[in-house]
């Protein structure tokens, strides 16, 4: 499990801010009376005219008063940005914001329209929701016409797809029906039966899905199709819960979503975001690297928490999609890539290749480390790409 670990910084008192109040004139009016001829008289005139004079003279005498307070009195200027967390559950996981704005309100108001983001967010990617938008889609498998979509559904399919085409399947958001099975067995503490993963291997396949371009649509081409997003939509809703915090002028904040982590400006004063990697051998334990972020994400797949043993063999939540079985490596996989998108849906990724394999995939992308410990065998070895180290600190730095 990836970990925050931030300093707390006291609060600072909101400036009082001088702002100068409504100045409103009462209304001089001058009547006269027109003869009958229609003419006015010169005594009449005379007195508009000393009238007109007194307002202009009242206005100006206001309008340099006004001028003279505004040169005197100081600008205090805000002082720096303060410290303010959030949590609420989203997704069935626990999120947290931890964001740094100069005044109550408009941290209270970021927060909330990032949670709300996330919140429509499940409507459209869960599983769970029977009338999601990916409810309604897997419903329809298979398609006899590509379904248009949503932008979002869009977006996050397509780029399943592609970490699909580079992994050569050992990412599959098509792995639906086997993450059931797996989820029964995980609470019946028995294998799946191998009838019901022939049936299921039926259904599961990258290549089943087939996205059209130009029309940003989706066909489904097996029967009883579940594509099931665990494994990229945390991480895709983290990136549009910062859009949403940025847009609302918050520069510096930590998402974090269950242990999947985004960072953007760091914390005033400080170099970056300092995190804590939990050791995957004793699990709670304080952590033992720390690496600094900023303007990244981070993310974390391991067995550590979902687990189930059966004869003897410890099952990982983690379903192969090529083979259909719960991995039985157990393994820490902890991602660093310039989204959370990515960070997220690698993780599981390089879960699944292993360490050789997986170190060759994180290589080849632009921006990305892992760090990965294996405890196969009873032995721990460690792996990690070549710029991880740059991010590591020091534990009190």
């Amino acid at each position: 499990m990836v970990r925050i670990q931030t300093a707390e910084i006291s609060p600072n008192c909101d400036p009082r801010r001088w702002a100068p109040g409504d100045c409103q004139l009462s209304g001089l009016s001058q009547s006269g009376r027109h003869g009958s001829s229609g003419k006015v008289s010169v005594e009449s005139v005379k007195k508009a005219e000393k009238t007109q004079a007194s307002v202009g003279s009242l206005t100006m005498a206001i309008l340099f008063v006004m001028a003279i307070v505004m040169v005197q009195t100081p600008v205090v200027k805000a002082g720096p940005p303060v410290r303010y967390e959030f949590n609420q559950a989203q997704m069935g996981i626990p999120f947290k914001i931890v964001l740094y704005a100069h005044d109550e309100i408009a941290a209270n108001s970021a927060a909330s329209a990032a949670f709300s983001r996330i919140a429509d967010l499940n409507q459209i990617f869960s599983d769970y929701i029977p009338n999601s938008e990916l409810s309604r889609l897997n419903r329809m498998s298979p398609t006899s016409s590509p379904v248009p979509v949503s932008a979002e559904l869009w977006d996050v399919l397509n780029q399943a797809q592609l970490l699909s085409r580079d992994t050569a399947g050992a990412f599959d958001v098509t792995v639906g029906p086997y993450v059931r099975l797996w989820r029964r067995a995980r609470r019946q503490k028995e294998l799946p039966p191998e009838k019901m993963l022939r049936e299921a291997a039926s259904r599961v396949g990258y290549s089943s899905v087939v996205l059209d371009h130009e029309s940003k649509s989706v066909g489904l081409t097996r029967r009883h199709m579940q594509i099931d997003l665990g494994g990229i939509a945390v991480g895709y809703a983290l990136d549009q819960a910062m859009g949403v915090l940025k847009e609302q002028g918050i520069q510096s904040a930590l998402i974090d979503g269950s242990g999947d982590i985004l960072v953007s400006e760091p914390p005033p004063g400080k170099k970056g975001w300092r995190i804590g990697i939990e050791p995957v051998e004793c699990v709670d334990a304080p952590a033992g690297r720390f690496i600094r972020l900023s303007n990244a994400a981070i993310a974390n797949s391991g067995d550590a928490f979902q687990h189930v043993e059966i004869n003897s063999v410890r099952y990982s939540h983690i379903v192969d999609p090529r083979t259909g079985l719960g991995l039985t490596d157990r393994s820490s996989v902890t991602i660093i890539a310039s989204n959370g998108t990515q960070a997220d849906s690698y993780s599981t990724a390089v879960s699944v290749l292993g360490p050789e394999a997986g170190i060759r995939f994180v290589e080849k992308q632009t921006g990305t480390e892992v760090f990965i410990v294996d405890v196969s065998g009873g032995k721990l070895r460690c792996y990690e790409s070549s710029g991880f180290n740059g991010f590591l600190c020091a534990i009190m730095d």
